[in-house]
């Protein structure tokens, strides 16, 4: 149980009808999920308002509601309004709050970017977990703490269910966790209260548009993300992409840039890519990597450099890495001995992911091997990426 006045420590409070000291015994998004004691959010959504269920949660046990607008009638005298502005960014405060801040007692590590997020954030994990270091990780696929799996929802959480995870990780003994933080995630400030000790920038490509309606919104949704890094935090960019000076170009952190194509802090060199994975010259050493393609040396070189900017020994983290293979769902290879065929399952959910996918199948397939390519694009998603992916894979397939 916490006293309101205490989780409101940092809140700009417009109006507040009640008392400041009720007792709070959970905070709620959902008024069907309150329960005796609880603080209820009304928060306005893209589908719903909240504040049309603010009399539900008081039915169910709410003792304290936090909106936009206090209503014109109030429905008991035994519970607290309060009104607050910049509603989300505030509500991340609360939250935060609430739960004591967990993120500020472990590392916490941000991946971001269109593409390659899900398999950055899980190899760093697997990594971390491979140099006896207990992680968490939140991704698209999975949660995990420890060893432990949990259910994904999102690509990240809610902001309740955010600090209640990193919470759970933090009490059971995790060091590290490795988040991807999603476009939406930033711009409805479900991570504005977290004190992220670093950042990784992937690569920018059209996707999300049907949300931020241009790829200038898209753009500036995701640089607020390094724009927010403390002083002591990193942030690690890809270079190679057109957008990866320009996330970091008002970071306070310490910049690294990683690349294949030009100079940077981590500079690596394909020196053989087949169906089994990568020969790779990283900052002048030599390794065999089990992650086939263009992309997944980018994507080794963003593991490697958060490694050795987080202080590992570069030859040790080489070694580990060496050991890693592809996240589930991601240029997840599977082979038939019996027609020696191949089928590869991939995520790729963007034109540029699946023409990566695709030039890496080109490139790596053996002579009278044919490509067929599945596909497909989620509906009341961005449909205007549709014509595009179709094209791709008109021009890079059999059939």
């Amino acid at each position: 149980m916490k006293r309101l006045n205490d989780i409101l420590n940092g809140v700009s409070v417009k109006k507040l009808i009640g008392n400041k000291d009720q007792l709070v015994s959970e905070v709620y998004l959902d008024s069907r999920k309150v329960k005796s004691g609880g603080l209820f959010f009304a928060v306005k959504g893209l589908l719903t308002d909240g504040h049309l269920y603010i009399n539900n949660a008081i039915e169910k046990g709410a003792k304290v509601i936090i909106c936009e607008k206090i209503p014109d009638e109030l429905l008991s005298e035994d519970v607290t309004y309060v009104q607050i502005e910049n509603f989300k960014y505030q509500m991340a405060k609360i939250v935060g709050n609430f739960y004591d801040h967990p993120d500020k007692s472990i590392k916490l590590i941000g991946v971001t970017g269109t593409n390659g997020k899900t398999t950055i954030a899980t190899l760093l994990y697997n990594l971390m977990m491979k140099m006896g270091i207990k992680s968490g990780l939140l991704s698209t696929i999975e949660n995990k703490i420890g060893e432990r799996t949990l259910k994904s929802t999102h690509t990240t959480p809610d902001v309740i269910n955010l600090n209640k995870l990193i919470k759970n990780m933090r009490e059971d003994g995790c060091e590290y966790i490795f988040m991807e933080v999603s476009s939406h995630a930033i711009d409805q400030d479900r991570i504005s209260d977290l004190d992220f000790d670093g950042a990784i920038f992937t690569n920018l490509t059209h996707d999300h548009l049907d949300y931020h309606g241009t790829f200038a919104e898209y753009l500036k949704t995701k640089k607020k993300f390094f724009d927010n890094l403390k002083n002591d935090a990193f942030a690690l960019t890809n270079i190679d992409d057109r957008n990866g000076k320009v996330m970091v170009q008002n970071s306070k952190a310490r910049i690294f840039t990683y690349s294949l194509k030009q100079m940077a802090d981590y500079k690596g060199k394909i020196l053989q890519n087949s169906i089994l994975g990568l020969q790779l010259k990283i900052n002048g050493k030599e390794a065999f990597f089990k992650l086939p393609g263009e992309f997944n040396a980018y994507n080794l070189l963003a593991i490697y450099g958060t490694f050795s900017t987080l202080g590992f020994d570069e030859t040790e983290i080489l070694i580990k890495m060496s050991e890693l293979e592809s996240a589930t769902g991601r240029f997840e290879i599977i082979f038939n001995p019996e027609n020696s065929k191949y089928a590869i399952c991939d995520y790729a959910h963007t034109p540029d992911a699946l023409k990566n996918i695709l030039i890496t199948l080109q490139k790596t397939k053996e002579k009278g091997q044919k490509i067929i390519t599945v596909f497909g694009a989620g509906g009341d998603r961005d449909k205007t990426k549709r014509p595009e992916m179709g094209k791709i894979a008109a021009q890079l397939s059999n059939l």
